[in-house]
């Protein structure tokens, strides 16, 4: 569901192998060089329809749209329509749903203009433009400097983005690519008023839920459809009724014409973050240290709330955002650590450094600046090992462990009473205190356990004394005492009770700021982090020096990756498809498992095999079958961000969204594996009969222009 994927690496020794599925580019930077490649590889447009600032709504990019910098969207009507992926609009869902109307487990659907519901706090930004402003980020540094006021990137960012704002009218952002080798501002437009207009049932956008996630087949319908609105004047404006549908600049005209094997294929999107400039050091230390002990504890803690949410429909409405986003996150940096094994990166990386290590060499300048470099990366990343896992038990057990810490932390930064009994009544109906008790238990048994007792505050240590290793017995004296065990002690909750409440005393008694500051911990990483900016210099620098193509690492900025449709060979010996079909569904249907249930209109659709013109025909004559394509796969390079990117063929139209990778590329965050690096897509036309057949929604096909050639 949600990704993560840039590099260089892989063709710093053999050039070669840079193929066209590897790199997300910069929107504004696709040179002749690369705009040759996408054609060789079957683009019918240039670079100027794809990205041109200077040529509003004339270009394929001004169709595609940040939500929030989370995910990707894109407009498919005159009239403001924004498709992207279910799973993007999952929270969103989740709010709105309650145990009378779950909209989870039904869906919705807008069958009219005043159903379409608001959303607060959405927002949507158009890129307008993309200014290189390195000259003007350096200048301002050296003239900071001068007047002895060196300031951090944020300060720089604060001062160039209001500057811009200010002359452009339009919301500024600044972003510093290779760490600082380049600078860039994006001008966007952004819009607030967001309503959900289409949003299917799980069954039909989360068909086998965790268990299919990263995996490849899949059969999920993964969309959701918002409509943006401005003022009456055509302007961004807050959420008004008199509000209008958006009269879109640009919108993406969706595809009927299908695909096969060898076609090319683009993604445009918002790609989150990558880090495919790092060291061995950096891999191996977060491979071997902290990655595993988050991945254990998140696991064990996504067993204690499936095994209530299995037994209760209402905990399960409660818990179901928090399961979906934890799970997401565990599963990816668990086959992240086993796909960096798999694939030997950090051998891969040592050899590139070789490489890296001789360039240095063979120039005095770059050996006085950078010639201990990889073995300064080495000795700090050693040496902070320890703290590091301290501080990942403590961060995973007593900050994330439970809902129950946050809850009080916010209530102790409200400061005033009022301030904290709001928050309280707004935040405990969203738990369950069974739940939350299981949870607690645990992080308390693995705090104490695994955390050196140094960093012990003083009320642990002396409820450590107390009690010893019997966990179940602290945690009940912790429980048993705290105004926030139950419902009745919730309602009986008095401000002064906040401060010597002993599960707040608990949590409050350490604080992060020890876990950096111990042992001077926080300058190593302050060191590391220094180093890990030189690193990437060096990197940057030599493949300058050799004339070879390279991109910035992933940041939420704007960017392409071209690529095709085809199979996947995960294992030797076996092959995938390149798509799946509804026969899967029906395959992997299993009425008493959460993740692979049908709804029963739903599966009374699928059986009938009435896809309408949304099907595929397959064969000839009396062996012809219609067939509905649910999902297919390509060698986009993508990342989290890139969830529901518009995946479009070589005329720039929407065949697809981009909504997942497979688990063999899960080592792509730091490397790429040619070969191995998929983008799981959901068919446009499955979108399409889900919309008509499934949900009976013609006013919003009438919206869209669709083409079959």
């Amino acid at each position: 569901m949600k990704k993560y994927f840039s590099v260089l690496f892989f063709l710093i020794l053999i050039p070669t192998l840079l193929s066209a599925d590897e790199g997300m580019w910069m929107i504004q930077n696709i040179n002749a060089a690369l705009e040759k490649k996408m054609q060789e590889r079957g683009l019918k447009l240039s670079a100027n329809e794809i990205y041109n600032a200077d040529a509003p709504g004339a270009s394929v990019s001004d169709a595609v749209v940040a939500l929030g910098f989370y995910c990707t969207g894109s407009i498919i009507s005159d009239n403001g329509l924004l498709i992207t992926n279910h799973h993007c609009a999952y929270s969103d869902v989740h709010d709105i749903s309650t145990p009378d109307h779950n909209y989870l487990e039904d869906g919705y659907w807008a069958m009219r203009s005043e159903d379409e519901i608001p959303i607060p706090g959405k927002q949507v930004f158009f890129l307008k433009k993309v200014l290189d402003v390195t000259n003007e980020v350096n200048a301002l540094y050296a003239n900071l400097n001068s007047k002895g006021k060196p300031f951090g990137f944020r300060k720089v960012s604060y001062m160039m983005e209001k500057r811009y704002s200010n002359e452009t009218h339009l919301e500024a952002s600044l972003s510093s690519m290779w760490n600082g080798e380049k600078y860039y501002m994006a001008l966007y437009e952004v819009y607030t008023d967001l309503r959900l207009v289409a949003a299917p049932p799980v069954t039909i956008s989360a068909f086998g839920g965790d268990v299919d996630n990263w995996e490849w087949p899949q059969q999920k319908c993964d969309f959701a459809i918002y409509r943006v609105y401005t003022g009456p004047d055509g302007k961004p404006a807050p959420y008004s009724k008199d509000n209008i549908p958006l009269q879109s600049a640009k919108k993406l005209t969706i595809s009927l014409a299908g695909y096969k094997p060898g076609d090319f294929t683009m993604v445009i999107g918002y790609p989150g973050r990558t880090n495919r400039y790092s060291s061995s050091s950096e891999i191996n230390f977060d491979s071997s240290v902290s990655l595993p002990i988050s991945n254990e504890l998140r696991g064990r803690q996504m067993e204690i709330m499936m095994s209530w949410m299995n037994q209760d429909p209402a905990i399960r409405l409660k818990y179901s955002d928090r399961y979906f986003n934890l799970s997401n996150v565990q599963e990816n940096d668990e086959s992240k650590v086993k796909c960096l094994a798999r694939f030997g990166v950090i051998g891969l990386k040592k050899d590139e450094e070789q490489e890296l290590q001789a360039w240095i060499d063979a120039d005095p300048s770059r050996k006085a600046k950078w010639g201990d470099l990889l073995d300064n990366l080495d000795k700090d990343y050693s040496a902070v090992a320890k703290a590091e896992r301290n501080k990942t038990y403590y961060r995973e057990t007593l900050i994330r462990g439970t809902a129950l810490a946050l809850i009080l932390m916010r209530m102790d930064n409200s400061r005033k009473p009022q301030a904290a009994m709001a928050s309280l009544k707004r935040d405990y109906p969203t738990i369950d205190p069974k739940l939350e008790h299981d949870l607690l238990e645990y992080s308390i048994r693995e705090y104490y356990t695994n955390v050196d007792s140094s960093y012990f505050g003083e009320y642990q240590k002396t409820l450590k004394r107390k009690f010893g290793s019997d966990y179940s017995s602290l945690t009940e004296y912790l429980w048993n005492n705290s105004f926030i065990s139950s419902p009745e002690k919730v309602a009986g909750f008095e401000y002064k009770m906040l401060a010597d409440d002993p599960l707040n005393k608990f949590f409050k008694d350490v604080d992060i700021k020890e876990f950096n500051d111990c042992n001077g911990d926080e300058k190593l990483n302050m060191r590391l982090r220094k180093l890990g900016s030189e690193y990437t210099h060096a990197l940057y620098e030599m493949n300058i020096d050799k004339g070879r193509m390279q991109y910035p690492d992933a940041n939420f900025t704007m960017r392409i990756s071209y690529g095709t449709v085809g199979t996947l060979e995960p294992y030797d010996a076996i092959e995938c498809s390149w798509h799946s079909t509804t026969a899967g569904l029906l395959q992997k249907y299993n009425p008493d498992d959460y993740n692979f249930r049908l709804g029963d209109r739903q599966k009374q659709l699928l059986e009938s095999g009435d896809w309408g013109k949304w099907g595929v025909k397959e064969g000839r004559g009396k062996k012809s079958r219609s067939k509905m394509y649910v999902d297919f796969i390509t060698d986009n390079d993508i990342t989290g961000g890139n969830s529901g990117s518009p995946v479009l063929n070589a005329k720039g139209e929407l065949i697809g969204l981009a909504f997942d990778g497979n688990k063999e590329s899960l080592a792509s965050d730091n490397y790429y594996t040619p070969g191995y690096n998929k983008c799981v897509c959901v068919d446009i036309r499955c979108v399409l009969w889900t919309l008509d057949k499934y949900a009976g929604m013609s006013r919003i096909m009438k919206e869209l222009t669709i083409s079959d050639k």
